[in-house]
């Protein structure tokens, strides 16, 4: 059994399988975990989607910011009729309401204990430890999973808030908690995020900082692996590994063996 670690798909099918065809992935006994984003940009979410719900328990991703915004858009467009096409494909769908179930279903966290990682799409502010981050990430992870995820998913996209406070409640809360997880790229010391800001290291203005250069970070003591960040690239060091290559954009598409550390990649969307 071998379990793979991989970046950004957003929506790039042929990439995927050309990476599941080269490590030879076995259906029955490998594990394939995503950081997220599945969807967007790529042209084929709605392949993406039946793809990895079909391969079962031996899949699980944790949800990035194009999967909650299409999830929002399940809500918000009953009739399928978003004005995101790709997106408006997989909410035409017949097996629509079971993919979007199963979506739902995934979390925004995963913890692997047995190898020291912990997963999410994006990052952490500094505050955060790995057992604060679980905690706040299965908040909203109960929401999606109940009858007030439709009210939360409307307007899940719409946080205006920039800096963590443990007294916030309510929809603002989970809207934050969110925002973290899944767009983080930038914050300075105290925890306040620089939502703005996309390119690598080195362009954001001061005091801002990549989340994980913090040195005062409260995660430090477990492995981070996350996506989200084309511009960063591909990142292996020793507390990061960093898994977005770019796919959608010309890049590649990664996946990391975990149990023997080696890296696969195929191209990505041809543009």
């Amino acid at each position: 059994m071998a379990t793979y670690l991989i970046g950004d798909i957003q929506g790039c099918y042929d990439a995927l399988q050309r990476l599941l065809d080269k490590v030879r992935f076995d259906t029955a006994a490998d594990r394939l975990w995503s950081c997220g984003d599945l969807v967007n940009r790529g042209g084929q979410s709605l392949e993406v989607l039946r793809l990895l719900e079909s391969l079962g328990d031996r899949f699980l991703a944790t949800l990035g910011n194009h999967d909650i915004f299409l999830l929002g858009e399940d809500v918000r467009c009953p009739d399928g009729q978003s004005k995101n096409r790709e997106l408006r494909e997989v909410l035409l769908a017949g097996d629509r309401q079971r993919l979007m179930g199963w979506l739902r279903r995934q979390p925004l966290m995963h913890h692997d204990p047995d190898h020291g990682l912990l997963m999410m799409h994006a990052g952490l502010i500094p505050q955060w430890d790995a057992t604060t981050a679980l905690a706040r990430a299965a908040e909203v992870e109960q929401v999606l999973r109940s009858d007030q995820a439709a009210d939360f998913l409307a307007r899940a996209h719409k946080n205006k808030y920039r800096r963590w406070r443990d007294e916030r409640t309510g929809l603002d809360r989970l809207r934050l908690i969110t925002a973290i997880l899944t767009r983080i790229r930038f914050c300075d010391a105290s925890g306040k995020v620089l939502w703005s800001a996309s390119g690598p290291p080195g362009t954001q203005p001061a005091p801002y900082r990549p989340w994980f250069k913090h040195s005062h970070r409260a995660s430090r003591d477990v492995r981070i692996v996350f996506g989200h960040w084309a511009a960063l690239g591909l990142r292996i060091r020793k507390r990061t590994l960093a898994l977005d290559s770019g796919c959608v954009w010309g890049g590649r598409l990664s996946a990391w063996r975990l149990e023997d550390e080696r890296l696969f990649q195929v191209p990505g969307k041809y543009r």
